[in-house]
């Protein structure tokens, strides 16, 4: 679920979805209502980018989406002192390695 369906929260810029590249990574900007996430390729292309809910539903949401892009091992979680906490804790029981 994107956040394009919740009323009166900004979007973030989405890219172009492209085929699964095989490993990527999965980095997260979080904010109390919302999280904007980015998937990459190892070698560091933006291969897609949205914005999902701040919920327990937006948290598993985001980490289906990220896996359209290719196999998901490793995820980097901003702020996890805070707002990024839960979402960092489903990362690290649903991805091999997370960063902080």
């Amino acid at each position: 679920m994107s956040s394009s369906t919740v009323p009166g929260m900004s979007t973030a810029p989405k890219t172009r979805r492209r085929r699964p590249a095989g490993e990527v990574v999965l980095g997260v900007d979080t904010h109390r209502d919302a999280h904007v996430a980015s998937v990459l390729s190892v070698t560091g292309a933006v291969l897609a980018t949205d914005e999902f809910p701040a919920t327990a539903a937006g948290y598993r949401a985001l980490l289906k989406w990220a896996r359209k892009s290719g196999a998901l091992r490793r995820a980097g979680v901003e702020g996890t002192g805070s707002y990024g906490a839960p979402c960092s804790a489903i990362c690290w029981r649903r991805v091999w390695t997370c960063s902080t």
